[in-house]
């Protein structure tokens, strides 16, 4: 087992930012934890590296998080900001020679998209491009264990795919990887268990698929029709069963229906500017468990939908 945190609990202040969170993460795994601002995803990460004080039990490596050896981790902390009037390159050289050991940086750079940047001053860089170098410094030594909090905040969506290719290439070579992520498609596309963290604690635990299956609700048919009404009494009429909390109407169906459904709307006389199927994501989930959407930042459905 690469880490293992029991009961783990912090409080600041009045405020309490983790209550009683226990996990595990075993070798070579990707394990992504996923919350709002605020579900105590960071102050566990700082737990774990120990960064921060913490009441309970963290073993990382088999031992003390503060006593790990510093060449087998890397770390990429949500709030980084290295010298500015550092090129790429230099950046990366300086966090190699930190280690016993290190990766070669250039392949580093290329690992991480930055080949032709290499020499372009840090505070010249774009806010993806930077993202991109933080990344990078956490990869020069090849740690066994990779802790990532946020890593592709800020990364467009096709340099944010990259970043998985890369992780995940990665973690085939054996190199375990804890990640925090408000993004559900990184987590779902990512991970191989993922950890919902709400109010600083762990609610459901288990593979994207696996909680999908169990708390993520129907398939559904979503409508935008030019009048509602009239749509949600037809269906209603023919049978369907509509979802709420949408922001149009739902109807939970599978794709081999969904002719049924426009025959019905069709026969009724209602036009619809659009239809899209989709499958239950972990945001659905997230939802289901909490009531709030991490995406508008744990605020209640309702109110991220207005």
């Amino acid at each position: 087992m690469v880490i293992r945190a029991q009961d783990v609990r912090r409080r600041y202040g009045e405020t309490v930012a983790l209550d009683g969170v226990s996990l595990a993460v075993e070798e070579g795994e990707i394990f992504a934890l996923i919350g709002p601002n605020g579900a105590g995803k960071t102050t566990l990460v700082r737990a774990l590296t120990g960064t921060t004080k913490a009441d309970g039990e963290v073993q990382v490596f088999g031992g003390s998080p503060t006593e790990v050896d510093r060449d087998r981790l890397g770390v990429l902390p949500q709030e980084f900001s290295p010298a500015e009037r550092l090129t790429a390159r230099e950046l990366l050289d300086y966090y190699a020679g930190l280690y016993d050991e290190s990766r070669d940086v250039d392949a580093v750079l290329a690992d991480v998209g930055l080949s032709e940047k290499a020499d372009t001053f840090y505070e010249n860089l774009s806010g993806g491009q930077k993202r991109r170098a933080c990344v990078g410094t956490a990869l020069v030594n090849d740690p066994d264990l990779l802790i990532l909090d946020e890593p592709t905040t800020g990364i467009d969506p096709t340099g944010r795919r990259d970043l998985w290719g890369l992780i995940e290439g990665l973690a085939d070579g054996g190199t375990t990887v804890l990640l925090t992520t408000h993004y559900m498609e990184e987590a779902e596309e990512l991970a191989d268990r993922v950890g919902l963290l709400a109010d600083g604690q762990l609610i459901a635990l288990g593979s994207p698929r696996e909680l999908i299956e169990r708390h993520g609700g129907d398939s559904r048919l979503v409508i935008e029709a030019d009048d509602e009404g009239a749509a949600t009494r037809a269906l209603e009429m023919a049978g369907y069963h509509l979802l709420p909390d949408e922001r149009h109407i739902a109807v939970p169906v599978g794709p081999k229906e969904i002719p049924d459904v426009v025959e019905t709307l069709e026969e009724a006389g209602v036009d619809y500017e659009g239809l899209i199927w989709r499958q239950p994501s972990l945001d659905d989930v997230y939802v289901a468990l909490t009531g709030t959407d991490v995406g508008a930042g744990g605020q209640p459905r309702e109110e991220a939908d207005a």
